[in-house]
């Protein structure tokens, strides 16, 4: 059974194939979702740039304006990691709107997914770390604000510290965000999120999963959300050139099961984006980011099973 997907083309600003940041593969995994039959074009939702009063809500008003504008300062562009052009601006700006359009459709569905988000190292005051725009703060301060939930998590599995959510949600006691992530990865200084927990290099499947699971109930008692925002990042893969940790695929799909099982299985929607990965080979990238839906599609149907059962 196809989920809902959130998508546009502009998501890929079309960066040389030499960047150190591997654009190309927002369109690659769209054609890895499409070979694998979960994209139904029923389902496929274009998102449009939100206002800028909803930027604001996650970040200053004057970066907002820079970036919407391209004129970020390039002291800030150094942090990001590349120029802010229009091509750049515009898919900040649409990743943003995917990760929020996503999260209203995980309200009334249960779960979907972006093909891009996860950007956690922007902070309230500018971007850093090929980040731009915070779509999972944003998105989170937009919710709250219309009194569409109480309550929300921020699971982020991504292999760097979430720093920028941390910064972001660090003033919103009805955002808990946690973080699990290398310990000696970047960012170098790291902003506290409300739970961290850090992993030595080289950690493995079995290390990463026995760390990981018992958390996830802890989780739910203490935050009690009415909506999760999982970064689904695969640079803690073992072929990751930035990772460090030591995850196979069947390691990344075991954790994506554990998060959206859990959550789902006690009834709280999960919108998934699809955060970092920096592998040299783009395809072979595109290809550990679909595992998220394949497991997103997997639970739907069991589910859609059990109900047709019952």
């Amino acid at each position: 059974m196809p989920i809902d997907i959130v998508h546009h083309p502009d998501y890929d600003a079309r960066f040389s194939p030499s960047h150190r940041f591997p654009m190309a593969k927002y369109s690659l995994l769209m054609e890895a979702l499409r070979s694998r039959g979960l994209v139904d074009p029923a389902r496929l939702h274009e998102p449009e740039p939100i206002g800028a009063d909803l930027l604001t809500l996650a970040h200053d008003p004057i970066y907002v304006e820079q970036v919407l504008t391209r004129s970020v300062p390039q002291e800030i562009e150094r942090e990001i990691g590349f120029p802010v052009d229009e091509r750049v601006a515009r898919r900040a700006h649409l990743a943003t709107s995917g990760t929020l359009l996503a999260a209203r459709l995980a309200l009334a569905k249960g779960l979907a997914c972006n093909t891009a988000g996860g950007s956690h190292h922007a902070r309230r005051m500018q971007g850093a770390g090929f980040c731009t725009f915070n779509d999972v703060g944003v998105a989170a301060m937009t919710l709250l604000a219309e009194d569409a939930v109480r309550r929300v998590l921020v699971v982020d599995l991504d292999v760097h510290q979430g720093d920028g959510t941390a910064d972001v949600c660090a003033d919103e006691p009805r955002v808990f965000t946690f973080s699990m992530h290398g310990e000696k990865n970047y960012p170098a200084r790291k902003i506290p999120s409300d739970l961290d927990v850090s992993l030595p290099d080289g950690t493995g499947d079995d290390a990463y999963m026995a760390k990981l699971e018992p958390l996830l109930q802890l989780l739910s008692d203490y935050a009690r959300p009415d909506i999760v925002f999982y970064n689904a990042g695969v640079d803690p893969h073992s072929d990751d050139r930035l990772g460090k940790l030591s995850l196979t695929d069947e390691g990344l799909r075991q954790r994506d099961r554990a998060v959206i099982g859990h959550f789902r299985q006690a009834g709280v929607p999960v919108c998934g984006v699809i955060g970092g990965g920096y592998s040299t080979d783009v395809p072979a990238l595109a290809e550990r980011h679909a595992i998220l839906f394949e497991v997103a599609a997997a639970w739907a149907n069991e589910q859609a099973r059990v109900a047709v059962s019952v």
